[in-house]
């Protein structure tokens, strides 16, 4: 619960330190400015508190790692909803109202999480998790689009170092194996969920696991 907060406050500051022209430069995600994916995270911080305040009564069917649907073909920025993203982030016009937005919804949705239950039983997607496995699948939600966001921002913080390497854990159990330890938590994440392509001398490390390669979550 506590890493939650710590990779959410830091991808919320990290947005708005942005100058309003980095809001026009693309972002780590396929068809997205960074605007499009400031955006995504109003629509994820909706998602956290319509979450949370959505019991479930059943037992979990899913936990953090298996919270995950997995596809091998990263997003084009073709699919419907994406596109409407980027119709939804066009509309703000400003990025001082899209930071406003994010900085509303987002402290909702982070204080949301502070007051939650971790045994909580809460329902989404049609599964049921606890609310604390819900929040530790975000981790790794918030770290991913953190990495998105500062792709072409050289000057951009980067996520918190223990939001890394727990999303570099929950990586490797998706994957069913570990990631050769020579590879930062960084590049373990962007090469493994095809954020960037591994270079001749990584994919020779990754072995038999680059076949399996890129982990494309949803």
């Amino acid at each position: 619960m506590d890493l939650f907060a710590r990779a959410w406050t830091a991808l919320r500051t990290a947005v708005a330190e942005l100058p309003d022209e980095d809001f026009a430069r693309p972002s780590g995600c396929a068809g997205w400015l960074v605007r499009d994916l400031v955006c995504h995270l109003v629509i994820d911080a909706q998602d956290v508190l319509i979450t949370l305040v959505t019991p479930a009564g059943t037992e979990p069917t899913r936990d953090a790692v298996t919270y995950w649907d997995i596809a091998t073909t990263p997003p084009t920025g073709d699919d419907p909803l994406d596109a409407l993203i980027v119709r939804l982030a066009a509309a703000y016009e400003e990025p001082r109202l899209l930071k406003f937005h994010l900085d509303d919804v987002g402290s909702a949705a982070g204080r949301a999480a502070e007051l939650a239950d971790p045994g909580l039983r809460v329902g989404t997607r049609d599964e049921v998790l606890t609310a604390g496995d819900y929040l530790s699948a975000y981790v790794l939600e918030w770290t991913l689009h953190h990495l998105d966001l500062i792709a072409h921002l050289p000057d951009a913080a980067e996520p918190p170092a223990e939001g890394l390497a727990r999303s570099r854990e929950m990586l490797e159990k998706i994957a069913g194996t570990a990631f050769p330890a020579t590879f930062a938590d960084k590049d373990a994440l962007l090469v493994g969920t095809g954020r960037r392509a591994p270079t001749d001398a990584e994919k020779a490390e990754l072995g038999e696991l680059a076949a399996k390669l890129p982990l494309v979550l949803g």
